[in-house]
């Protein structure tokens, strides 16, 4: 027995968009989303809806809306208000990763409340920097165990005011569940609400300028000024209609273990990272940075060769050791013990074979989950190094701001249980228009063409999968 928590076991559902479409229409529904059955790398996958608090900041203010109808402003760290808001339980429930807490997203440029940036890059995505809904309550999907959960806090309920009724949320998972979860897809696809539309998409780097940028990057290493520049172009497309039909059709065709989408007040999240950012589970904490691209063959012969020589690229091998070594740094800060147990390990997706590092460390007994992602963020993999040379650099080079692109996307637990994503393969709709991003890490010995080529390999399924699709 766990005093104020409810676990009340649910129908396991091999596809979990069920369990979503249930919630779906409630405010700022959110699916941390594993991508099974598709993507075996991932475990849990944790839906919830209607937070009864919600944090976005906006530049130096966070609005704190609360679900009883009140209101704060705050000039705090975000990172601090957080934790004042989440302050961590000892309580531990074993097999389950989250009970109630924070679900949402850190946007990279909420790297400029901790770090003195440059300003100039246009902002012209008016999304939070940061968006985080406090849930009391979530569906949490096991994939391997095939369990599922309904998990209802109410000592955070308790915390945060006590205004939070959870009798709708018993009520739409009570009900009995079909013997096929296509049913629902098939009505939801059926439904006119449901229609998505998309123009073909545009770049807002033209070739000469990214070749131009990639020279100007290369001049600041060979001076010393870094080590290597993570550098990305954008892309954009007018749309209308349900941003969450155009994720399900994109979660089939390229599952991913860190996938997510939250609907948001004016737009939503559609992500579909293979990348995790940072896990703290107990005093275990883990990064597992990606560095090292190649696209997937056309033949298993070639696709053989493509892996073999990203597996034999020195190039790629020496970026991902640079960023293996940065985050050493940052997890340092809070954790001893610090090692690296897989160094450059090939992990195959359905569009790109990637070398994926892993590094371990123990968290001090003083720090926070909230700690070592606050002194870890944005995430090394996707700044480059020195962390903050290269997002000088980024800032003067690329031409608009990144939004959420290269922030996390990910949870919280009040167990102080905690897992977020590198958030690329990333879209954002702000309004009506979508925005995605393709880039890569710049160093000494690349080629312009090949990098060029490798920033919209990333993302070239997913655009040409909604233009096919929905135009």
């Amino acid at each position: 027995m766990h005093p104020g928590l409810l676990i009340k076991p649910l129908v396991y559902q091999p596809e979990s968009a069920y369990w979503f479409l249930r919630v779906r229409h409630l405010p700022y529904a959110i699916w941390l989303d594993s991508g099974h059955p598709g993507s075996t790398y991932g475990r849990f996958d944790i839906i919830s809806a209607a937070p009864q608090c919600l944090l976005e900041t906006h530049a130096e203010r966070t609005h704190i809306y609360f679900c009883d109808g009140k209101y704060e402003e705050s000039l705090m760290d975000p990172f601090a208000l957080l934790k004042y808001y989440l302050p961590p339980d000892d309580q531990q429930i074993e097999g389950l990763p989250f009970v109630g807490g924070a679900l949402g997203y850190f946007g990279y440029d909420l790297g400029r409340r901790l770090e003195k940036l440059p300003t100039k890059a246009q902002q012209d995505i008016n999304l939070p920097d940061m968006c985080l809904g406090l849930y009391p309550w979530a569906i949490i999907q096991d994939h391997q165990q095939q369990q599922a959960w309904l998990v209802i806090n109410d000592s955070l309920n308790q915390r945060l005011g006590g205004a939070y009724n959870c009798s709708e949320i018993e009520a739409l998972c009570s009900r009995s569940a079909p013997e096929k979860t296509s049913h629902d897809l098939e009505l939801f696809f059926a439904d006119t609400e449901n229609i998505f539309k998309i123009s073909r998409f545009n770049r807002n780097i033209h070739p000469e300028d990214y070749s131009a940028a990639i020279a100007s990057i290369q001049e600041y290493i060979l001076a010393g000024d870094c080590y290597q520049v993570n550098f990305a172009q954008r892309f954009d497309a007018d749309f209308n209609g349900n941003p969450l039909t155009a994720y399900l059709l994109l979660r089939k065709i390229l599952p991913s273990p860190f996938s997510g989408f939250m609907q948001l007040k004016n737009g939503a999240v559609l992500s579909l990272s293979p990348e995790r950012f940072i896990q703290v589970n107990g005093n275990h904490v883990e990064t597992k940075p990606i560095k090292g691209t190649i696209k997937r063959g056309a033949s298993t012969a070639e696709d053989k060769a493509n892996a073999r020589w990203l597996q034999q690229s020195l190039k790629n091998r020496a970026e991902n050791v640079m960023i293996v070594d940065l985050l050493r740094n940052d997890l340092s800060k809070h954790c001893i013990n610090v090692q690296v147990p897989t160094l450059c390990e090939l992990q195959s997706f359905a569009n790109v074979h990637h070398l994926v590092s892993t590094v371990t460390a123990e968290l001090r007994e003083d720090a926070t989950a909230i700690d070592v992602l606050r002194d870890s963020f944005p995430g090394g993999s996707i700044t480059g190094a020195p962390k903050i040379r290269a997002m000088e650099i980024i800032e003067e080079l690329e031409p608009t701001r990144r939004s959420l692109y290269c922030g996390s996307l990910g949870y919280i637990s009040t167990t102080g249980h905690m897992d977020t994503s590198i958030a690329i393969r990333t879209l954002v709709c702000d309004h009506n228009k979508i925005y995605c991003w393709g880039g890569g890490g710049i160093v000494a010995d690349s080629e312009t063409e090949q990098e060029y080529r490798e920033s919209i390999a990333k993302v070239e399924v997913l655009m040409d999968t909604l233009e096919h699709n929905f135009s």
